[in-house]
């Protein structure tokens, strides 16, 4: 019989810590408190300034033709005039959650620590608003940035895509949405715990659930509210679920990271394996016994350090041209 793997002990304490809320999980009906509680959490402008180096800005841009205006919030380097290299951010909620702010805080520490102008988009959420409403947001975002990029100080090379867990879910399909339709070009993408799969039938969706914040129920009511009746089905588009996607050529270079722990570790570790067949470079990390979210839950654990400091390390040797 499986069983999941251990979990890394400082982790383990940190979860132990959690109040138990903090993991319950996300029926359809509780989206709106759910909304509430996690507005309270996103970093506010003090936390994302980081003692002066980070420069924010809000700004409100055209979405896809016929849809209402995006927010971006538009993180730069506090000192020097640029222009610097561009991340293009797509924040996490599981389909139903979140704002532009959060992921913010990590976000606003690759600015700091790697020079980087940082685009984060505000999309629609499911499942007011189900697919492909939040990917072609993703992209209409994405298109407007590189057409700005002197007003917002950001170079002429690649833009590098990147999110978290929804988010990098998005982040990959809006990638694909840029090689089919012509779209800017991008030198690279960073997917954290990245969200890929509605079937949920691989071994880790299976095994591990009811730990940490993201568990089976939760991912069955974002993939219902993003998809309806179609969920788990053979006509899901790859932008909604990327590991549908049957030719990943002439993708980014890709960064994958996931916990052990973490439901999405086994879509995770195929999406990179086929990546890599398909020619893609590929670095992939694997983090012993972190569960889904675990940076946010133990981030000075010895285990959050590094996941943390792998990403910075990735995005610095991508602006090198590695």
């Amino acid at each position: 019989m499986p069983t999941r793997p251990p979990l890394d002990p400082e982790v383990a304490a940190a979860l132990a810590a959690l109040p138990p809320e903090a993991c319950k999980p996300l029926y359809a009906e509780d989206i709106p408190v759910h909304r509430q509680a996690t507005a309270l959490t996103q970093p506010d402008d003090e936390v994302l300034r980081r003692g002066g180096a980070v420069d924010l800005e809000e700004r409100r841009i055209p979405g896809p033709e016929g849809a209402p205006e995006l927010s971006l919030l538009i993180l730069r380097p506090g000192r020097g005039s640029g222009p610097w290299p561009g991340v293009y951010f797509i924040h996490g909620g599981g389909m139903v959650l979140g704002t532009r702010r959060h992921g913010a805080d990590e976000l606003a520490s690759w600015v700091e620590k790697a020079g980087v102008a940082a685009v984060s988009v505000e999309y629609r959420l499911a499942p007011e608003h189900p697919h492909p409403a939040p990917v072609e947001d993703c992209y209409a975002g994405l298109t407007w940035t590189p057409t700005h990029a002197g007003e917002l100080g950001v170079g002429s090379s690649p833009l590098i895509i990147a999110g978290q867990s929804a988010g990098g879910g998005l982040a990959a399909g809006t990638a694909l949405i840029a090689r089919d339709r012509g779209g800017p070009p991008l030198s690279h993408q960073i997917l954290e715990c990245p969200m890929l799969d509605d079937r949920g039938v691989t071994p880790s969706c299976q095994e591990i659930d009811h730990v940490g914040f993201w568990g089976r129920i939760s991912n069955l009511t974002g993939w219902t509210a993003l998809l309806g009746t179609a969920r788990g089905g053979p006509d899901v588009s790859p932008y909604a679920a990327p590991a549908r996607a049957t030719d990943l050529t002439g993708l980014p270079a890709t960064f994958i990271d996931v916990g052990s722990v973490d439901m999405f570790r086994d879509e995770d570790i195929d999406f990179a394996a086929r990546l890599s067949r398909a020619g893609v470079s590929v670095e992939f990390h694997l983090w012993p016994g972190g569960f889904h979210g675990f940076e946010g839950a133990a981030p000075d654990s010895t285990l959050a350090q590094a996941a943390l400091a792998a990403r910075v390390g990735y995005l610095r040797r991508a602006l090198a041209g590695a």
